[in-house]
């Protein structure tokens, strides 16, 4: 088993920035990668980045690209979300998510954080 948490979320002004921490623990070694998801009110969960843990290799949904940049410190075991020039449409709960292989679909993800709040007020 993987277990995930999250911190850093919360409420900002749009143009503002924040940054996520994901700290994983238990069979770390059984993931290779480890995306951040988001979820806002009435929509579905959706892929915001990931990152692979050997190489530091990340991928961006279009939405963030340019505004948001996905991290590892393997040393920690945690990863990390930094989030620039955040808009009112970024408002959502951020999720961690741990697989085993490159993916942006929330089913293909074995393992999952408790979220994180981030409200960006306009």
């Amino acid at each position: 088993q993987v277990q995930l948490a999250e911190s850093g979320g919360g409420l900002v002004q749009a143009g503002g920035s924040l940054r996520l921490s994901c700290a994983a623990s238990g069979r770390t070694f059984s993931t290779s990668i480890m995306a951040w998801f988001r979820q806002a009110p009435g929509k579905e969960r959706e892929f915001v980045a990931g990152i692979f843990w050997s190489n530091g290799a990340p991928y961006y949904a279009d939405s963030v690209k340019g505004r948001f940049t996905i991290s590892r410190d393997n040393a920690k075991n945690t990863g990390y979300l930094q989030m620039n020039n955040l808009k009112p449409e970024d408002t959502a709960v951020y999720y961690c998510a741990a697989g085993r292989r490159f993916a942006i679909v929330p089913s293909l993800f074995d393992y999952w954080g408790q979220g994180t709040q981030v409200t960006v007020s306009s």
